[in-house]
Order: structure tokens, then C-alpha cells, then sequence
């Protein structure tokens, strides 16, 4: 029998097409030609392997020829010769092969014939290369014995090992919401939801046409000869509104542009602004990078012999090149193209988190969330899945709190602890990035660094694995890499925030400094805090890790520096005149994050934790002067700037009306700070204005995303039509708090590889707000799931501030499985009776899991959820709010109270009485149980002051008594157990 190994390629991360003078500076990762690692293995009964087919020898029987991807881009698409497809069809098969020719001579005008391949040779050693990245970062000095390497060398191959996580596949077939014309030729396929993958015409493509005069924007192919036609495809996350069409200022390759029609980011003249050396020289005339395929066929000539191979019709999808869109254009033909539907590419781990809730908003949020997590995990995980495609250890810290809830990571974050551990300079400095790409060093404290908070990534996130997976070959393995990183800041970290400008007393510091910080906050940045709080998460890292491994000659050493580093934070923050934890001069009062990362994280001294809670309450909100909420302001007609003054979402900014920003019922927090002030206000008895901040309206909400046709979360709180990503999941770490305190399922702090989990519902003043919510967290053990809702509500909804309702709780434990059941309880610690009753045989989980989705899928596809947007009115240039259904935000009941569920057998109720102590806990074992909680007051839920959205909230920073968590002995002080609050 004859065999053919065949292999197509793509230019991915090794060959990149060159972007010279982006943001990415993409020559500083490993790179060199098309190049094939290749080996066959075959395994004889008798058990013996021979390897066959080596690659790298010159007589290996591989052979190569030029395909149909005329050009295959990591960041724009790919060029498909659908001629030269045609004639390839069965090359991989025994029957399509084709010798390899002779000589050169013989190849004559044949562009596609196969040909022996070139053994990869690279220009320099791997020693070489890596001691030139060295002194290019700074990592070492620099020396004439080992000269910088030009960017341009083709870089050697290091040690291949097996890839352990999961591959990249399609993992959802989308159909288009809606398909219409835009006229000459260009149609448009909406559908739905922002994610990653590309478009596959199962009917092909019709012939193409030339449209009446110039092409659409962007649609433009001038590289190609006279005699070709050719279809485009344009992806895109969002709409141009004042145009109708994409917007494709925000897209590949970190969104460098023109400006195009109305958004300008560039200044006019700008080398970039008007195309210069960023753009690949179909993508200048459009002023943008592109997400966009090109489909390419001879124009047939005029019958008889001459007719062409290939069609059309042929045309299937790109293959290497995944696109971040929600919108797509085909440009030009006459009819659109039927049978079309797109693929969601992602890593294929296993999904096993979920949240539900009758609010639609914060359900929202979560949708926002998920969509971006998904987005971003093709391989690596990236900031944003068009611009950038960058690993950035901020952004992993901040979300991988929610993507631990919401996928099995194990193998995936491994894979990222060592992409790292693979970068890390000989002196033990971390970069900011994943592979050091020569971003943001200057935020760092030198000698290689990355930005303190961006570099402790591995060690971070190596704890919170050992939390979920248990992995101790991981923590042995990579030990060495993070005591390299400790002992690195050790001797570097001082002086390096000496050098950066930082007084040892924080004399003048009044605003940020050099570092990242609290990145995309409305305020500015500490970015002193941020980098001292996770030199302290370091060490605390370190002890953790030290821990489990026994190695004791290393914790006491790691406790003391964490121990100094809050202790330097303490003495420098602690306002006690104020009542506050902030910078010691006033100037800086107002920077993010303010006291709740360290009131989170254990560094507030105990004993003052209650006063400077009580402080917090103290922030504000203000005006915001965003370009496009400016515009939008301005564009709207009297009647909708009149409501939104009545509503507080418009307030005055000098003489002009502006949007404005909630530090009480909105966010205003960065990347970081937003996870700490969510769970600081639901831990300390606040879950109120923790729920105020995600059902908040108006500029940095939710509600603000979906108003403006979001599907994926953006990069900011705020619009940006021209440079921030509009699918970007950074500032996701609010899904992990829907599930661990609004519907109250998380992993115990105290436990590793997800043995146990702590259930600690929190649940609002008001029904109004929220009167149920369910989430299923998975772990190695198995899925532990929550739910619970308001009974007995009365009908009138005027009185879902004032009834006494009832509390129906039901919780999920697994087989081997263990958790903590907090009971419930008022803000004020006043416990509450609840009975307490277990199933006494299990019912099938599975079926009754899988009728409750295809309910809930049902209620989705009739589109119950977030029911309007706004939409510009071009002829009459102003903006309006319409409605129209959406599936985003769809409430859905949770499988555990489904009436499947009602022929269950019941143990006998148990009373736990409730007391006035903190936190009465249950331990429960494996099994489904139902609780009811007889007597629960509702009450009305607390507005602000003058100004309401955007001031403080008086009425809580004067109460007397604030409630007794912040009081809570167990929480003054970290544990070395503990991984959730190690930062």
C-alpha cells in the first residue's frame, strides 16, 4: 500500500508578515521562513518503532510546492488562488502525487511545482540569540563579545517539546441573525455575537461583479493582475454608525489608521495616520489594517481551450487565519452568497462554569465576559484577538479569575507558567509579556524587568493552579524559575523604584508614576501600590509554594519580606485622621485602586479595617470628557438630553453637559480594582452597592455596552470607536464575582485542586434588584452547583422593598466532593432560621441538566433578553434608542430548581437557628439539599446624595456601626494556606 503525508502551512507566529512601526514589535520573536518539524513514527506488532520521513535531511522523500494561499497573514487574512486550488485537489492522496522536478530549468513558468525543500539554516546560535535579547532588554550588559543581532536574522530553532493543551478547533457553528444588502454588490452578515474564527460558504461563492464606480472602503484589491477577478471579505467587531458599514479603524495589527470618516487617533500628517510603512500596500488605500480574505480567479477567457480551471463556487473558507468579528462584508456580487455560516475557533478545554440570574444586566455582563474569554484563548491567551494577539501577564492576572470559573485551565495555564519560565533572563527577571516583545519596559524597575504587577504573572498564577488542580509537579518544577524571580526583586526592587522616582516617603507624590498600575481606570493610577502590593504577592506566592513542597528553609524568608512590604504599605497609607487608607499626600486621594485592594488582599491593619471602610464610602464619582461620549451628547435630540439629565446620567461639566462616571453605581475601577472593590463590598456586608455598581446605567456599566450593540467586553468602560478594543477581556474579573456572591459559589480559600468550595450567597435589600440566581463552579472533583430565589413575592412590585418573603436555597456536592455552607444572614450579622434537608436518593443530574439547557436555550433563541440600543439616524444625525430583542442577557432558571426535580425524596428538615456570630457555617459531604430560609426582609435599596450617580454615598460613611465582617477576627490577617487572597 502507498501512504502520503501531507501538510499545508501557514505563515503563523514563525513567518509573520512584517508590520514596521506598530505597537507589536513583532521582530523579536523567534522567526524565519516557512519551515516544517516533521516525523513519522511506526509501531510494529512486535512492538518496535522506527521513525521515518525525517525532516532536516536533504534526502528525507519530503518535497514542497507552492499552494493556493498566495499570502497568509497572522493579523490581516489570506489571499486564496482558487485557480491553483483547483489544480491541487487530491495532492495529499497517492493518486494526485506529482514527482518532483529535475532541475530549476525544467520548474519553467510553473509557480506550483513541486520541488526538493531547503534544510532551515539559521544565521546565528541559539546561545547568540537569546545573550542578544539579553542586552537589547537590558537584562545584561552589554558586550562587544557578543554583538545585538539584527532583527532581520533568521532565529535557530530551540528544543521542540510536545504540546500538553488542547488544540485550537471549531468549537461552534454560527448561523448569520440577519443578512442585507449595502448596496453595489456588498452584503452584510450579522451574526449575533463577537468571537474568533472565520466564515465557511458551504454553497461557495457566486461570480463576482464590478461595482458602478470605485470600490466600498476597504474592499479594494490593487496588487492583483488586470486579468483577475476576486470577492473580499471584511471582517469586523463593530459598525462605523455615522456610515452604516464596519468600522475597520479598530482591527488588525494594534488598530493603526486613517481616522477614517469621523474618529481620528492620529495626528493629521502622521506617517501612520496616512498608511505609511504599517501597511501591507493593499491595506493603505483603505487607511486601516484589515481583517479580510481575498478569493482570486482568472477571469475566464472566451471559451474553447481557454476556459479556466477553478470557480467560485469552490470557495469554502480561509485556513490559518482566525478573525475577531461579529459583522462580515462580501463584496461584490450580484446575489449574497447562500449556505454561509461562521466557526468559532478556541482552545478545546473543557467548559464547566455558568451563572444565571434574574437581573438581565449583570446577566449581560457575564455574556460580555464569556464572549471575550472565548475570543482570546486560541493557543495562547491574548489581550484581543485581532489587534495585539499578545500574552500579557496584567491581563492573565486580572480575568484568570473568571476563566478559572469558567474553563478546566490546568493544562492551559501550565503551558502559560512556562512560556514564562522560557523567557525569564538569566538574572531572574520576568518580562511583562509572555515572550519579551520590548513592551512597556519602561514601566518596569529595570535590568530586564517587566512592569512589576505584568512580571509576577507566573508566580501568581502557579498558586491559584495549585488552588484548582492540585499540581504539585508543577510547583517542583517551576520552583527554581520563581525563587530566581523573589531573589531578582530582592536585590533590584528598591533601587529600582528609587531609580523610576519614587521617595522612600512618597514626598510628592500626588499622581501616578512610571508603571501600568490599575490599567484603564477613570482615575489615575498608584501606580506605587500596585507595584509594592504585588512585590508583597510575590513573596507571599513563594511561601505558599514553599509550603505545600515542604521546603521550609525558604517560608520564613518569603513571610518576612511580605510581612516588611505590607507593613511599608500600612505605615505610608494608613490615614487615621481621615479615616482612610490612601497616599500620604492629598494630591493622590483620588487614584485607583483607592483602599480596596488592600482592604481585600489583608494589608488594612485589622483593628482599623472598619474605618477605613467606612471611608471608602467617602469616593465619588465625576464628569468624563470622552471624545465619543462628548459626540454623543451632542448628537442627541432635547427630549433625550432632558431624560438623561433627569436620570443623572448627564451632569454638567463646567457649561457643557457631559456623561459621568459612578463610583457607586457604575464602575470607575481598572483591570484590577474592579475584582477588589466587587468582593471587598460583598465580603464586608455591602453586597448592595456591590450589585448598585453592576446594575448601574449610563458611562461604565454594563448597561452602557449593551445600549451601544456590544457583544464582547471592551477594553474600556468608555466608547472608543478608534483605538481601544471593542472585544477585550481584561476588565473581566467582575464574571467571577456574579458567581462566587451573587449567586455564592467559589473554591474555599483554604483548599487545593478544587477539593472543597465555600458556598456564601449574598442577596440584595430589594427583590427589585435581583430575586434569583444560580452558577455551577467545575472542578477536578466534579461540578458543585448553587441556586436560589425569592418565594412568596407579592404581585404588586411596589412592595419588593418592604415584604417578608421566603428563601429557597438548593446546593449541589459531587461524589468526593466537600463544601462550606455559610448560612444566610443580614448586613448587620443578625442571623436568620433555616431548615435544612438532603435528598435521600439522587435523581439523574445529567437528564435533568441537559432538559433544563434546551429550556433555556429556547428562551434564548426567542430573544428574552437586554431589549435596546442605541442607533444614529443618519439623516437626521442625531442618535435614538430603539428597541429591539436581543438573546444577551437572557434569564434562566437553574437546573436545580427544575420541576424534574419535584419527585424527589427528602430527608427530614433540620433548624439551624441563626445567631448574631459572623458567618455560622455547615460542612456538607456529597448530595443535592434543599434549604428555606421562613423570614426574610426586603427593604429599599440606598440612593446618594446631591447628584446621586456621581457622589458619595453619605449615609453609609456616618453610620456608627458598619457591620460586624469588617470586624472578623478569622479575616485580619493572610494565611499561607490561603491562595485567594494572596493578592
Amino acid at each position: 500500500k502507498e501512504h502520503v503525508v501531507g501538510i499545508s502551512m501557514g505563515s503563523g507566529w514563525w513567518d509573520h508578515r512584517p508590520i514596521a512601526g506598530s505597537f507589536i514589535r513583532l521582530f523579536y520573536f523567534p522567526h524565519g521562513a516557512v519551515t516544517c518539524v516533521a516525523q513519522l513514527y511506526v509501531t510494529y506488532k512486535s512492538g518496535k518503532t522506527k521513525v521515518l520521513l525525517s525532516t532536516g535531511q536533504e534526502s528525507s522523500g519530503w518535497q514542497v510546492a507552492k499552494g493556493h494561499l498566495r499570502e497568509s497573514s497572522l493579523f490581516t487574512g489570506e489571499y486564496i488562488d482558487l485557480r491553483a486550488m483547483a489544480a491541487f485537489e487530491g495532492w495529499d492522496t497517492s493518486q494526485g502525487w506529482s514527482n518532483v522536478i529535475s532541475t530549476e530549468a525544467d520548474k519553467g513558468n510553473d509557480e506550483h511545482a513541486w520541488i526538493k525543500p531547503l534544510v532551515y539554516q539559521s544565521d546565528t546560535t541559539l546561545e547568540s540569540w537569546r545573550i542578544s535579547l539579553h542586552m537589547r532588554s537590558h537584562a545584561r550588559t552589554m558586550n562587544a563579545k557578543y554583538p545585538i543581532l539584527p532583527s532581520h536574522k533568521l532565529s535557530p530553532i530551540g528544543k521542540l517539546i510536545p504540546n500538553e493543551i488542547p488544540p485550537v478547533m471549531p468549537m461552534e457553528r454560527i448561523s448569520p441573525d440577519e443578512v442585507y444588502g449595502l448596496g453595489d454588490g456588498r452584503w452584510m452578515y450579522d451574526f449575533g455575537k463577537g468571537f474568533s474564527g472565520m466564515i465557511r460558504f458551504e454553497d461557495g461563492l457566486p461570480p463576482p461583479i464590478v461595482p458602478d464606480g470605485e470600490y466600498p472602503r476597504g474592499h479594494t484589491v490593487s496588487t492583483l493582475n488586470p486579468d483577475e477577478s476576486f470577492i473580499t471579505v471584511v471582517y469586523g467587531e463593530s459598525l462605523e454608525l455615522t456610515r452604516g458599514d464596519i468600522n475597520i479603524a479598530v482591527v488588525a495589527g494594534m488598530g493603526l489608521h486613517d481616522g477614517g470618516p469621523k474618529h481620528r487617533s492620529k495626528k493629521a500628517g502622521d506617517a501612520e495616520g496616512k498608511g505609511g510603512p504599517c501597511y501591507p500596500k493593499d491595506h493603505i488605500e483603505a487607511g486601516s489594517l484589515l481583517q479580510r480574505d481575498v478569493y482570486i480567479l482568472p477571469r475566464n477567457s472566451a471559451g474553447g481551450d481557454q476556459a479556466i480551471k477553478g470557480s467560485f463556487s469552490e470557495a469554502r473558507q480561509s485556513h490559518f487565519t482566525t478573525h475577531a468579528f461579529r459583522f462580515a462584508e462580501v463584496c461584490c456580487t450580484a446575489e449574497p452568497p447562500t449556505g454561509v455560516h461562521a466557526l468559532m475557533y478556541r482552545t478545546a478545554f473543557k467548559e464547566w462554569g455558568d451563572f444565571s440570574s434574574s437581573n438581565i444586566r449583570i446577566n449581560g455582563g457575564y455574556e460580555l465576559v464569556k464572549n471575550a474569554m472565548n475570543s482570546n484563548m486560541l493557543g495562547v491567551q491574548s489581550d484581543c484577538p485581532h489587534r495585539e494577539k499578545i500574552q500579557y501577564g496584567g491581563d492573565i492576572i486580572a480575568d484568570s479569575p473568571a476563566s478559572l470559573h469558567m474553563y478546566d485551565m490546568s493544562a492551559f495555564y501550565r503551558k502559560v507558567i512556562w512560556d514564562w519560565g522560557d523567557q525569564q533572563w538569566d538574572n531572574g527577571a520576568y518580562a511583562g509579556t509572555s515572550h519579551w516583545l520590548a513592551l512597556n519596559d519602561y514601566a518596569g524597575i529595570g535590568s530586564g524587568s517587566g512592569e512589576t504587577v505584568w512580571a509576577s504573572a507566573p508566580i501568581v498564577m502557579t498558586a491559584r493552579h495549585m488552588q484548582h488542580y492540585g499540581d504539585l509537579r508543577l510547583l517542583e518544577e517551576s520552583f527554581d524559575n520563581h525563587m530566581k524571580w523573589f531573589n531578582f526583586l530582592l536585590s533590584h526592587f528598591d533601587k529600582g523604584m528609587k531609580t523610576k522616582g519614587y521617595d522612600e516617603e512618597l514626598e510628592g507624590y500626588t499622581k501616578e508614576g512610571s508603571g501600568l498600575g490599575d490599567w484603564l481606570t477613570f482615575r489615575g493610577r498608584d501606580t506605587w501600590l500596585t507595584h509594592q502590593s504585588f512585590y508583597m504577592a510575590t513573596a507571599r506566592a513563594v511561601a505558599y509554594i514553599a509550603k505545600k513542597l515542604g521546603k521550609e528553609d525558604e517560608i520564613a524568608p518569603a513571610l518576612q519580606l511580605a510581612s516588611s512590604v505590607k507593613e511599608r504599605i500600612s505605615r505610608l497609607y494608613m490615614r487615621e485622621n481621615y479615616g482612610s487608607f490612601l497616599p500620604p499626600e492629598s494630591g493622590g486621594w483620588q487614584m485607583s485602586p483607592g483602599p480596596e485592594m488592600s482592604l481585600y488582599s489583608r494589608v488594612v491593619p485589622g483593628d482599623q479595617r472598619c474605618t477605613v471602610l467606612r471611608g471608602y464610602f467617602q469616593r465619588k464619582g465625576h464628569t468624563w470628557p470622552g471624545s465619543d461620549e462628548n459626540a454623543f451628547v451632542r448628537e442627541m435630540s432635547d427630549s433625550t438630553k432632558k431624560e438623561m439629565i433627569e436620570s443623572g446620567e448627564v451632569t454638567k461639566r463646567g457649561h457643557d453637559w457631559s456623561m459621568g462616571w459612578s463610583q457607586w453605581y457604575g464602575f470607575n475601577e481598572g483591570i484590577f480594582a474592579v475584582r477588589y472593590a466587587l468582593k471587598t463590598l460583598s465580603d464586608n456586608g455591602f453586597h448592595n452597592l456591590a450589585l448598585s455598581k453592576a446594575t448601574g446605567f449610563g458611562c461604565g456599566t454594563f448597561e452602557y455596552m449593551l445600549s451601544h450593540n456590544a457583544t464582547t467586553h471592551w477594553e474600556s468602560w468608555w466608547r472608543s470607536e478608534d483605538l481601544y478594543s471593542h472585544n477585550h477581556p481584561m476588565l473581566g474579573a467582575t464574571a467571577e464575582w456574579m458567581v462566587s456572591a451573587v449567586a455564592g459559589v467559589a473554591l474555599h480559600p483554604m483548599t487545593t485542586g478544587g477539593r472543597e468550595v465555600l458556598f456564601w450567597p449574598r442577596f440584595p435589600n430589594s427583590a427589585s434588584t435581583i430575586d434569583f440566581a444560580a452558577a455551577t463552579q467545575g472542578t477536578r472533583r466534579g461540578d458543585f452547583s448553587i441556586a436560589w430565589k425569592f418565594e412568596g413575592l407579592p404581585e404588586d412590585k411596589d412592595l419588593y422593598d418592604s415584604a417578608i418573603v421566603k428563601i429557597h436555597i438548593r446546593l449541589f456536592v459531587p461524589p468526593d466532593g466537600r463544601a462550606v455552607f455559610r448560612l444566610p444572614e443580614y448586613s448587620n450579622g443578625e442571623g436568620v432560621d433555616s431548615t435544612i434537608k438532603y435528598a435521600t436518593q439522587l435523581p439523574s443530574i445529567e437528564t435533568i441538566k441537559t432538559s433544563s439547557s434546551e429550556e433555556c436555550e429556547s428562551r434564548r433563541k426567542a430573544k428574552k433578553g437586554f431589549d435596546y440600543n442605541w442607533e444614529f439616524d443618519r439623516e437626521e444625525k442625531t442618535w435614538v434608542k430603539v428597541y429591539r430583542k436581543k438573546a444577551i442577557g437572557t434569564a434562566c432558571q437553574s437546573f436545580l430548581f427544575h420541576p424534574a426535580l419535584g419527585d424527589v425524596t427528602w430527608s427530614s428538615p433540620e433548624t439551624v437557628t441563626g445567631g448574631s456570630d459572623n458567618g455560622l457555617e455547615v460542612e456538607l459531604g456529597p448530595g443535592l439539599y434543599d434549604v428555606m430560609v421562613d423570614k426574610w426582609q426586603l427593604k429599599a435599596e440606598v440612593k446618594g446624595t446631591k447628584d446621586w450617580r456621581i457622589a458619595s454615598i453619605k449615609q453609609f460613611y456616618e453610620l456608627e456601626d458598619i457591620g460586624p465582617y469588617c470586624s472578623d477576627l478569622d479575616t485580619f490577617d493572610w494565611n499561607i494556606g490561603d491562595a485567594s487572597y494572596i493578592i
